[in-house]
């Protein structure tokens, strides 16, 4: 594992702005009700960001704490926001949730060797 990452390269971030985009834009494609729209536009815009501060600094380890938070917020709230029977925007945010959890969970290993090397100064 690289402990110098540099802006803009992990990979895993981009995944997650393309997944918050993909949750953002879903409601032009995917069944949904007034809860569901707007979980999955405001999810994915926080989502979308949250990547671009990953990106931006790649040091920054709360960047991937905040994927995984939002991906349990994605997961839980087609049941706690009463659209759970109402398959495309359940579905694509018990699917965003995970893979958001994911790829916050895989990035955070080398997000924190990152953060260490800059903190350290050893360059």
């Amino acid at each position: 594992m690289n402990a110098e990452v540099r802006a803009w390269r992990r990979w895993q971030d981009w995944a997650v702005l393309v997944v918050g985009a993909y949750a953002l834009l879903s409601p032009l494609w995917t069944s949904h009700n007034r809860a569901g729209m707007w979980t999955l536009i405001v999810l994915g815009v926080l989502l979308a960001l949250s990547a671009v501060w990953s990106l931006a600094l790649p040091g920054a380890v709360g960047s991937e704490y905040t994927h995984m938070a939002l991906g349990v917020l994605f997961f839980v709230a087609p049941w706690a926001l009463s659209y759970a029977d109402v398959a495309g925007a359940a579905w694509t945010s018990w699917i965003v949730g995970l893979i958001a959890f994911a790829l916050g969970l895989w990035a955070l290993p080398e997000s924190t060797a990152s953060r260490h090397h800059h903190v350290l100064g050893t360059h």
